[in-house]
């Protein structure tokens, strides 16, 4: 997709904080984040709806991922998740900790290696 902002993150021609990456899925840190260390996980492959993704069941294990690590390195339980879709046209899941944790939501780069850690 020419003009969809995840295809450009994936395929490296726009730069993102990455805290993950496998052959189909990547997740990186969000560049207007709720709190730290709030990351989108998105599929490679463009596919405009979650519910679309060939292997959901392998992708939700990966946003698990991301989740568990925040709890870690946020040092919290609550994660929150939220999928919408109508921000951009590419599948894309929104995993962050609760708003009360501690730290600069703006430090993407201290909160991807924290995350990075965690995994």
């Amino acid at each position: 997709m020419n003009n969809c902002i995840f295809c450009k993150i994936v395929s490296g021609e726009v730069p993102a904080s990455k805290v993950y990456e496998d052959e189909n899925f990547l997740a990186f840190l969000d560049n207007r984040p709720h709190a730290p260390g709030h990351a989108q996980v998105v599929p490679k492959k463009h596919i405009q709806w979650v519910w679309d993704v060939p292997d959901v069941g392998a992708y939700f294990e990966v946003v698990k991922k991301i989740a568990l690590a925040q709890r870690k390195a946020f040092n919290t339980q609550w994660i929150l998740s939220k999928i919408v879709g109508d921000e951009v046209a590419h599948a894309h899941i929104w995993v962050f900790p609760e708003s009360g944790v501690v730290g600069d939501k703006n430090d993407l780069m201290g909160n991807a290696a924290k995350l990075r850690a965690a995994l």
